[in-house]
């Protein structure tokens, strides 16, 4: 048969019309019926029997199949896309270079219209998926404030043009509503200086949901619960502030388990780091003061209503952040009141019966030492006394046998025994 090429690549809608067809030419359904079974008119009926009779099984197949549509946009506007794509938005995405072009360069194009060109051009491909494993769905809170996604991301977020940078993020469960900061590194103070301007801004959150980073949980290679001497919990310096703030932490198994705050890592991968691109963004000073008026749009965008009214952050009012945002170390003082911290002795200069004392580091770099919840007058001292040496023992001599010792030769008598 001649048409078989063209029915193989019929849409499944064709096949059932030419089934239906196929019936009306051999009498089995008058022209009314196959009208009824196709949702057509009977004049349709006629027009496609007709063509079929002349052409073939491919007279079914629409007569627009193959040519241009009468709406698409001109050639000359489809180059400019492009080229202006090729130039100043190379790497974006169709979705965030649409909006881009609409709001720089006052072009407005579809982004599955742009999907396609790229596609066409070869500038764009289309992730393959992998397969998923199944995990079990879990809701969102209904109240703002019930708990936050906290999580660092690694990424070079400036592209080569300055130095690695770490994004500290906080996004609300329930509306997803995103606080973040640029740190050069993730550890205990980006996490309290982040979580303090959280505070600031937003209030005190109920909990934390985040991973076990070494920041957060102490992760001990052999667990001492059982030991009659060790604290039954050991908490890390920001796990302990947040213990005083009144903060639950709830600790992820797994990256998926906190998949919100990694889903908005992931968009603001693709379009922070181009919004940064286009604007010269090169060092941690700006790229804090270009995210600040950054996030209110980025919120007002992907921000979602929470399910029930009331806020659950409470106030910080009465709080004294810098003294629990701090590193607090725990140390004895020794009977001349002098504390070792740091590979650095200092002088407390109070008069305290108090064996410990505590030495409190601030995220301003002040430093101060507590004895409960009184502060200590202390100074530094520079240079430690030289020990005076008043008698010098003289090094001991090495005993060495003598050759001839019995040890040596072994017990031998002297003379010989005679019958």
């Amino acid at each position: 048969m001649d048409d078989q090429k063209d029915i193989l690549i019929m849409k499944a809608r064709e096949l059932k019309r030419l089934q239906i067809i196929r019936k009306v030419l051999d009498r089995h359904i008058n022209q009314q019926e196959a009208a009824g079974v196709l949702n057509l008119s009977d004049r349709q009926i006629r027009r496609i029997v007709r063509r079929v009779r002349q052409e073939g099984d491919k007279g079914v197949i629409h007569r627009l199949r193959g040519k241009p549509s009468c709406h698409r946009l001109k050639e000359g506007f489809r180059q400019k896309v492009v080229s202006l794509y090729q130039k100043n938005y190379k790497g974006f995405g169709p979705l965030l270079a649409s909006e881009k072009m609409l709001e720089r360069n006052r072009i407005s194009v579809c982004d599955e219209t742009l999907r396609l060109w790229l596609m066409a051009e070869g500038l764009w491909q289309v992730k393959k998926q992998r397969g998923l494993k199944t995990r079990t769905w879990r809701a969102r809170k209904e109240h703002t404030g019930e708990m936050i996604q906290m999580d660092g991301s690694h990424h070079d977020w400036l592209e080569d043009r300055g130095p690695k940078l770490v994004l500290m993020g906080y996004i609300d469960d329930a509306t997803g509503h995103l606080y973040a900061q640029f740190y050069d590194y993730e550890g205990t103070k980006p996490a309290m200086e982040s979580l303090r301007g959280y505070i600031q801004r937003y209030g005190v959150p109920t909990s934390l949901y985040l991973d076990k980073h070494s920041a957060y949980k102490n992760n001990p290679k052999y667990s001492y619960k059982d030991w009659p001497f060790r604290d039954k919990e050991e908490l890390t310096q920001f796990a302990r502030a947040c213990r005083q703030l009144g903060i639950e932490l709830i600790y992820a198994h797994s990256p998926q388990a906190k998949g919100r705050v990694e889903r908005v890592f992931g968009t603001l991968q693709d379009r922070l780091v181009k919004e940064m691109r286009l604007e010269g963004i090169k060092t941690l000073k700006e790229a804090n003061a270009f995210l600040k008026g950054y996030l209110p749009g980025f919120n007002r965008k992907f921000n979602v209503a929470a399910k029930e009214s009331g806020d659950y952050h409470r106030p910080a009012q009465g709080v004294n952040l810098d003294e629990i945002l701090s590193i607090q170390i725990k140390h004895a003082l020794r009977n001349d009141r002098t504390v070792m911290h740091q590979n650095r002795l200092f002088q407390v200069l109070n008069r305290t019966r108090a064996k410990t004392v505590t030495v409190y580091k601030y995220l301003n770099g002040r430093m101060a030492i507590k004895s409960g919840p009184h502060r200590l007058e202390y100074r530094p001292i520079e240079a430690r006394p030289r020990k005076i040496v008043i008698h010098q023992a003289k090094p001991r001599k090495r005993f060495v046998l003598p050759k001839d010792h019995i040890w040596r030769t072994g017990f031998r008598l002297k003379g010989s025994l005679k019958n």
